[in-house]
């Protein structure tokens, strides 16, 4: 059933509307999230102080800031329902966007600006430049030792802590610095990384200010979001007569559950959905572990099935049997949810997951796993080994990962991974041993000191061809073998 109806302009006068948050990583997530919700309360004539500036960090997002410029930045949303409706709407809630590479000033001043009263971040989990491990903050990254000194920084933490200043400066109070990427503890991770910063490039009373006198709610986000493209601009000319330079499509599904610690106060966003909490933990420990560890599971094995899409994957049941024993085993590591029925829950994923119209690809959740994989995954299996329990459905969602990278490397591709120089380093060290590729220990922690997880990755890695003497199957091309059932130190679900 596909019905449509051509949506209509913001109901408000967008000329009332003044920017009270600026956002760095104004990507789909962002445009189908968090400006989302924006939005719903401006259509209840609530808000009209609390519009948001977009400011893009790197050189590529300046084709954003022109698309979204070129249309007075209100873009179509569609919602695409599993049965086939498409729910299009309007949003208008970005008023404007600063490209920060061609106007590093304006971004400044616009954080200094006595209205700004949240700055809020979807920079994805590499942009926090710190360790899964040990949770500092790379000194020696090239990029934060150009911004030490420099009139004007370049890194996103550099950037907030010049605007900062300067607000200090002036006698203005500071902003609340509210992260929406998928960290656990993400305020608490973008509070130590932003003092790291200011302590390195100022001095120590500056980061001191910061730790103490400016704000860092946790949050949890949850909507799946595919990459724009030439399809999502047919479908949206198409279904709605709209040229759209940057259109969004996503789920149905939305969730932000958000610590409620904005002392220059924030948009009433629990009107419109979004639940405010006094502590965020449980809710990013269920989502971060089931959801996201979940979509690295189907990325790597559904790659080597041959998959392209989540929802031909999912259709697998040798993919879906590897994400329910995965659930299996994160779910063991989970706090109590106030209100949530895990059981149901991890129902509704699969069901998700399997939205045929979303046509998210297996690529995208591919992406920078080397980011992902520490954080949604490894934590899983850590936990468990602190237990003495097996994690073997963990192992082999690494494994696959390794596989996989393994195949695209000896068949002349290049890896889509932040770190792909790394990984390739890592591959090769390992090339005879697949266990020494835990030995990269700023993503698998201890684990290589784990003898079941170790000894569950090593046989895994072996049915996949790595150390035998065989080759892996290429790029997209089903492997030879599937891996086998749970080993014995499973514990059952």
């Amino acid at each position: 059933m596909i019905r449509t109806a051509i949506p209509a302009a913001p109901p408000y006068d967008r000329t009332r509307v003044t920017p009270g948050i600026v956002h760095f990583g104004v990507g789909n997530f962002h445009r189908s999230h968090q400006a989302m919700y924006l939005d719903r309360l401006l259509r209840r004539g609530r808000a009209a102080d609390w519009g948001i500036l977009g400011v893009g960090l790197l050189p590529r997002d300046a084709a954003m800031g022109e698309a979204l410029r070129a249309q007075a930045c209100v873009y179509t949303l569609v919602e695409l329902a599993a049965d086939g409706t498409r729910t299009a709407t309007r949003i208008g809630s970005i008023v404007d966007f600063l490209h920060a590479p061609s106007a590093p000033g304006a971004v400044r001043e616009a954080l200094a600006s006595p209205g700004i009263r949240i700055a809020s971040l979807t920079i994805t989990e590499g942009g926090y430049n710190t360790s899964d491990t040990t949770g500092a903050f790379d000194t020696e990254n090239p990029d934060v030792l150009a911004d030490v000194g420099a009139e004007f920084p370049r890194t996103v933490f550099g950037v907030l802590a010049a605007g900062l200043r300067l607000r200090r400066e002036r006698g203005i109070p500071p902003f609340t610095i509210a992260s929406c990427d998928n960290i656990l503890g993400n305020g608490d991770v973008t509070r130590a990384a932003l003092v790291a910063f200011a302590r390195l490039a100022y001095d120590d009373e500056f980061a001191d200010w910061i730790a103490n006198d400016v704000a860092f709610p946790n949050s949890m986000v949850d909507r799946i979001t595919p990459v724009t493209g030439d399809a999502e601009r047919a479908l949206v000319r198409g279904s709605f007569g709209i040229d759209d330079l940057c259109p969004v499509v996503c789920e149905p599904f939305t969730q932000w559950v958000i610590e409620d610690d904005f002392p220059l106060g924030r948009p009433a966003w629990e009107e419109v959905g979004a639940q405010l909490v006094d502590d965020v933990a449980p809710y990013e420990l269920m989502k971060l572990r089931l959801l996201n560890g979940s979509h690295q599971a189907i990325a790597y094995a559904g790659l080597l099935g041959g998959h392209t899409f989540v929802h031909e994957a999912i259709g697998d049941p040798a993919v879906t049997d590897l994400v329910e024993r995965y659930m299996d085993e994160a779910v063991t590591t989970l706090q109590p949810v106030e209100g949530i029925d895990l059981r149901a829950y991890r129902t509704e994923l699969l069901q998700r997951f399997g939205n045929p119209h979303i046509r998210d690809t297996l690529e995208r959740l591919a992406t920078d796993a080397s980011d992902r994989i520490p954080k949604f995954v490894v934590p899983v299996a850590s936990r468990r080994g602190v237990e003495g329990i097996g994690s073997p459905a963990a192992a082999e969602v690494v494994a696959d990962w390794a596989a996989r990278s393994r195949a695209v490397l000896r068949a002349g591709g290049a890896l889509n991974d932040r770190q792909a120089a790394r990984m390739a380093d890592a591959l090769r060290r390992a090339d005879a041993k697949p266990a020494r590729f835990l030995d990269e220990t700023d993503w698998f922690g201890s684990l290589r000191d784990d003898p079941l997880f170790v000894a569950d990755f090593e046989r895994l890695s072996r049915t996949r061809g790595w150390g035998t003497g065989h080759e892996e199957a290429g790029p997209g091309t089903q492997h030879p073998t599937r891996p086998p059932s749970p080993s014995a130190h499973g514990v059952p679900g």
